[in-house]
């Protein structure tokens, strides 16, 4: 497994992604300021930002937790296969949603939360 970027999620997408472009000075190595997801990178990190809505749609009725679940960050983590990482955590972890080609995204993804109730996201490329 291999820790591949911080995710923020936000509600002001465009507003985001000009601060990190242009006030900032990252350097986008994906998406645009219509595309509601982009990734940047500085000084060999990448940051990844992402309209919240979306992450919501995403996650359906497991994103709300306790009434108030507001996610601002989610790690990413690649992994060689979902389904198999799945499978192998299934009883160590509680996943939020099963293994799911996100096919606009070009990624197989599942979603779980620390002891602490922070989002994580297992993915693979499917393209």
């Amino acid at each position: 497994m291999e820790l591949t970027h911080v995710r923020l999620l936000v509600d002001d997408y465009q507003a985001c992604f000009y601060f990190y472009r242009d006030t900032l000075g990252f350097e986008v190595t994906w998406g645009d300021e219509n595309s509601n997801y982009a990734d940047f990178k500085f000084r060999g990190v990448t940051l990844g930002v992402f309209e919240r809505r979306q992450m919501v749609e995403a996650l359906g009725n497991v994103y709300v937790k306790n009434g108030s679940r507001e996610d601002r960050a989610a790690l990413i983590f690649k992994v060689d296969d979902v389904e198999e990482t799945y499978q192998e955590w299934k009883d160590k972890v509680m996943f939020i949603t099963e293994p799911v080609e996100q096919k606009d995204w070009g990624i197989k993804v599942a979603h779980f939360r620390d002891p602490d109730g922070n989002l994580l996201e297992i993915y693979e490329q499917i393209m």
